[in-house]
């Protein structure tokens, strides 16, 4: 095992961070590339968080999210940087949306669950968006007849809304709450309409 200083750890950390491009955990650090070196998890976490406050005043931060770390732009910079961007972000219908707050705040669960709690069938281009997206996925089957597919969120869709874990979901507890689950993604009232006359 070799030997690493502080501060070839943070740079070989932070080097890692940029070229994955997606939460990094210690764990994940520890067991990729400082594999070979001897290293604590505790000097991995130390190592992490001085990297966050180093990124602090910065355009860009280092966020704890889906149970790792990455580097993100600044929110307020958004709008800035959105020319630099080719291709227009997704925008996803109010019916996609409800289906994925239902599963994310009740997972896991069945289509027919999501039918009961929207009161409308579900397309099955819905669960598709969803599952191509790697938002959701089958976690398995409920014990009923039929035995239908068991749907839950995956870390795709903890890092995509920067939630570290499901408990940082805001709370239901109005109906602004879920608009603002939803308030980074783009919804044109075009595909809106169109979703509710497929339903």
């Amino acid at each position: 095992m070799m030997q690493i200083n502080p501060t070839q750890l943070k740079q070989l950390i932070e080097a890692s961070l940029f070229v994955l491009g997606k939460p990094l955990s210690a764990k994940m650090l520890k067991d990729t590339v400082l594999v070979d070196f001897t290293v604590s998890r505790d000097k991995i976490k130390a190592a992490l968080d001085e990297l966050q406050q180093d990124y602090q005043d910065r355009g860009v931060q280092l966020v704890k999210v889906a149970g790792g770390y990455r580097f993100q732009t600044l929110e307020v910079l958004s709008p800035f940087l959105q020319p630099l961007w080719q291709e227009k972000a997704p925008k996803y219908s109010r019916a996609t949306l409800e289906t994925l707050a239902v599963i994310a705040y009740r997972q896991p669960v069945t289509r027919g669950d999501i039918e009961q709690v929207r009161g409308v069938a579900i397309s099955s281009h819905i669960i598709k968006s969803l599952s191509d997206r790697h938002w959701i996925k089958v976690v398995g089957h409920k014990e009923v007849p039929g035995r239908p597919a068991l749907y839950a969120t995956t870390l795709e869709f903890l890092a995509y809304f920067g939630l570290d874990t499901l408990a940082d979901l805001p709370p239901l507890s109005d109906t602004e709450s879920l608009q603002a689950v939803f308030s980074s993604v783009k919804l044109t009232p075009e595909q809106s309409e169109e979703q509710n006359t497929n339903e």
